[in-house]
């Protein structure tokens, strides 16, 4: 029996965006540039929005709003994607694999956040562009 890792979802997706059109070298290195920043931006707005989601924020704690168990899942996963895009900022700042590989486990963990909360073809389509561009800029990251 053949057991799995994360590498092959990275490798099964890698091969599918691998047929997809390549953006000009010149975008791509803009990308990845930007990259480590929009890591850090939404990182830090997710956390924030994420523990809105949950209940954790002092409007609902004043009891200012009541959701249902499924946005309260999707505010733990929003956090723990947007953590994990902080945890990406470093690598993805110093043009590091790992940096590459925690953001798009950040984007895994949306993608599954998306599809809690109901919103299975927004998320698709999210996830869709966000692992293009991640794809595209994977050879930066080393």
């Amino acid at each position: 029996m053949a057991t799995k890792n994360s590498n092959d979802l990275i490798q099964v997706l890698g091969d599918w965006y691998a047929k997809a059109p390549a953006l000009p070298s010149n975008v791509n290195e803009t990308l990845a540039t930007i990259a480590p920043w929009f890591a850090l931006i939404f990182g830090i707005l997710g956390v924030i929005g994420g523990l809105g989601m949950a209940g954790w924020s002092p409007v609902a704690a004043m009891g200012g709003f009541h959701y249902g168990t499924n946005v309260l899942i999707s505010g733990i996963l929003t956090i723990i994607a947007s953590v994990l895009l902080l945890m990406a900022y470093p690598g993805l700042r110093n043009r590091k694999y790992i940096g590459w590989r925690w953001a798009f486990w950040s984007e895994v963990v949306s993608l599954l956040s998306a599809i809690v909360v109901g919103s299975i073809v927004g998320g698709i389509i999210g996830a869709i562009i966000a692992f293009y561009i991640l794809f595209q800029i994977k050879p930066y990251f080393k």
